[in-house]
């Protein structure tokens, strides 16, 4: 996601089709999100992988008569789609724990990558007689980042150590500025136009501290300003414009505008606690939303291309079955490589430990555990956005080398990787028994010290005021008051102790997430009540709103607590 390929001195963009309807291209696009809500809606009540029933649907869904093609240009995908997933990302992921996993965060994030591209260059350079080694090189671009949204999402869910969803998580955020970068250098050196620096690790160099200080700036002056706003909705709007804004900067100056967003992510999260409960609670709100919108429109929207994939290739003279042949080779190198790499770092690690020459200490990993890594490859949109911003020509004029080629190609290694490797690894997970046993425990020890914490603060603060009482406050007034604010506390420690206890009742299995589902459903029940004195005329509608807001919070923090309880 590094380089913009809509740069007419670094890749040109694809023109549109002929006949191409923009309103009616916009008024699809709109009806394919209202599907994808209610196909992912009855996935999820299903208990299936949404992102592989909409892939499935949507490839199904395209040979339909009189389904218009859903073209977005690359320059949308890239600037629009992906900037706002990858900052809701980089605000949920902690600092500390990127740098903890920095290490094995870049091995996957570059060298995977380049060991991925290079792989397939070689690789689709023999197979394919329309593709040189240049364009293949492309071609292993375009292919090599992968996208961890269904392995993170499925791994949350079957309990996968957090230390392998930081990675993978932390891979996403890198791994598509080195693939973007490549890509750049590859389409300008087949192509014959020019880069910002000929050399491609200096242009690399440049991307990523390019990258990261526009994104730094960015963040840090929108905190500033924020910090001065006092104003909740301002302050997410604020939040919102960031990630499109800092991709743009950076893309303007040839710089990698995915670095600059996980820049301004990254910082923009570790200082979410500057702002008030209120910002925090909205912009949570705001982004959870805007991730699942367009994850569920990406993977439809991916779904969507098959028939029109298999249409251009027939239109430019290739066989079709000969293309899908060539298609379905690469595949194989793509998936077969991760696994490969991953396993022989793994297998070196091992046996430089045992033979005393491992100066870097303890592995991170088991063995399993990096099995589990080494399956995440699905790849997604950007596969596809790079494919669609192969240049149409070359700077001579000439066509470029494979071009409908490489498009079949990235096609069917994106949605073949999906559907394999995202349909087979809930199984892997289960089979190889990953989950930490001590994961939990450790958890658990956290929230004790958390608590011991909070209410030793409190202890002290309340201690500090009744020594120190405001001006013009009668002592005797300000302990009444001060023993109230402690009962209100300990009435708080108390609901929180309720709320755990019994958790791991052998008698009630799983008796936590019993006691959230009965506290939200007296919850609900107080606001049918409510809601029904109002309609009677018992409660005037102000007393309700004002009664309902205080009902929302508390439904919301068990909601919570319910589904951070089936994730983990």
């Amino acid at each position: 996601m590094g380089s913009d390929t809509g740069h007419s001195d670094r890749a040109a963009a694809p023109t549109a089709r002929p006949g191409h309807n923009r309103r009616v291209n916009g008024t699809w696009i709109l009806l394919v999100v209202i599907a994808a809500v209610a196909v992912t809606g009855l996935a999820n009540r299903g208990n299936l992988q949404a992102p592989l029933v909409l892939v499935t649907i949507g490839s199904i869904a395209s040979f339909l008569p009189g389904m218009p093609r859903l073209e977005l240009h690359p320059d949308i995908i890239l600037g629009v789609v992906l900037p706002p997933l990858l900052y809701s990302a980089a605000l949920r992921f902690s600092v500390a724990t990127f740098r903890r996993h920095l290490a094995p965060i870049l091995r996957l994030g570059i060298f995977t990558v380049l060991v991925t591209a290079f792989a397939v260059a070689f690789s689709a350079s023999a197979l394919v007689p329309d593709l040189t080694l240049g364009a293949a090189l492309v071609l292993g671009a375009v292919v090599a980042p992968t996208d961890a949204v269904s392995a993170v999402a499925v791994g949350q869910r079957l309990g996968l150590p957090k230390r392998v969803i930081a990675v993978l998580t932390g891979e996403g955020l890198v791994n598509d500025a080195t693939a973007l970068t490549l890509f750049t250098v590859a389409v300008s050196a087949v192509a014959g136009t020019r880069v910002l620096v000929d050399s491609p690790v200096v242009f690399f160099g440049y991307e990523v501290a390019g990258g990261v200080a526009i994104g730094l700036l960015l963040a840090v002056v929108v905190h500033r300003v924020r910090g001065r706003m006092y104003d909740s909705p301002l302050e997410t709007v604020l939040g919102l414009v960031l990630p499109f804004t800092a991709y743009l900067a950076a893309e303007e100056i040839e710089a990698s505008g995915v670095l600059a967003v996980v820049a301004a992510g990254l910082y923009m999260g570790h200082r979410a606690t500057d702002a008030s409960v209120a910002t925090r609670i909205q912009e949570r709100a705001v982004w959870e939303s805007l991730d699942v919108l367009l994850e569920m429109f990406v993977f439809a929207y991916m779904g969507l291309q098959l028939k029109f994939v298999i249409d251009e290739v027939r239109e430019s003279g290739l066989d079709v079955h000969r293309a899908f042949l060539y298609a379905f080779a690469v595949l194989g190198v793509v998936i077969a490589v991760r696994p490969l790499w991953v396993l022989l770092h793994w297998a070196r690690r091992r046996l430089t430990r045992e033979v005393g020459l491992d100066r870097l200490g303890r592995d991170q990993f088991t063995g399993r555990e990096y099995l589990v890594i080494s399956w995440a490859g699905m790849r997604g949109v950007v596969t596809l956005a790079a494919a669609g911003g192969v240049p149409l020509v070359l700077a001579s004029g000439e066509p470029f080398p494979g071009r409908e080629t490489i498009q079949v190609i990235a096609f069917v290694v994106a949605v073949g990787t999906l559907l394999i490797q995202g349909a087979t690894m809930p199984a892997l997970i289960r089979v190889l028994n990953v989950a930490d046993p001590y994961e939990r425990l450790y958890a658990q020890e956290q929230m004790e010290r958390a608590r011991t914490i909070s209410g030793t603060a409190a202890e002290q603060h309340l201690a500090l005021l009744a020594k120190n009482p405001p001006d013009g406050v009668d002592a005797e007034a300000l302990q009444r008051i001060l023993a109230r604010v402690n009962r209100s506390m300990k009435a708080r420690l108390e609901a929180q102790q309720a709320e755990e206890a019994g958790e791991h009742e052998p008698a009630v299995p799983d008796s936590g997430t019993l006691f959230e589902k009965l506290r939200r459903s007296v919850l609900r029940a107080q606001r049918q009540a409510l809601i029904a004195a109002r309609d009677n005329g018992d409660l005037d509608d102000e007393t309700l709103r004002t009664v309902l807001e205080g009902l929302d919070v508390e439904e919301a923090a068990a909601e919570e607590r319910l589904n951070r309880r089936t994730r983990y």
